[in-house]
């Protein structure tokens, strides 16, 4: 069993940044693989970014270039660094976790609001 828990949501201007972070109960090292999904209100959640356990990244299109996944091992955190950030980045951030058997797991979420 692992246990997520997300940080670093809030309050932020257009074209501002946030950073968040996704803090494990086990060591990150032996996962397949972490993620970032979101959920807008009224939306489904959507995948944001994952990385691989060799550090490999990926981006949904609508976030590519304006965030940056990074994990560190050390640590067992994973974070998301936001730039640009437009008010459609508002939803629930949720982090996620694989192992590679296939199990699942996800965070509470974090609230990421972003307006003028």
């Amino acid at each position: 069993q692992v246990q997520l828990v997300e940080s670093g949501g809030g309050l932020v201007q257009p074209g501002g940044s946030l950073r968040l972070s996704c803090a494990a109960s086990t060591s990150i090292f032996s996962l397949n693989a972490m993620g970032w999904y979101r959920q807008a209100p009224g939306k489904q959640r959507e995948y944001v970014a994952a990385i691989s356990n060799i550090d490999s990244t990926n981006y949904a299109d609508s976030v590519k270039g304006r965030f940056t996944i990074s994990r560190d091992n050390a640590k067992n955190t994973m974070s998301l660094q936001m730039n640009s950030l437009k008010p459609e980045d508002t939803a629930v951030y949720y982090c996620s976790a694989e192992e590679w058997d296939g199990t699942s797991y996800w965070g509470q979420g974090t609230q990421v609001t972003v307006s003028s």
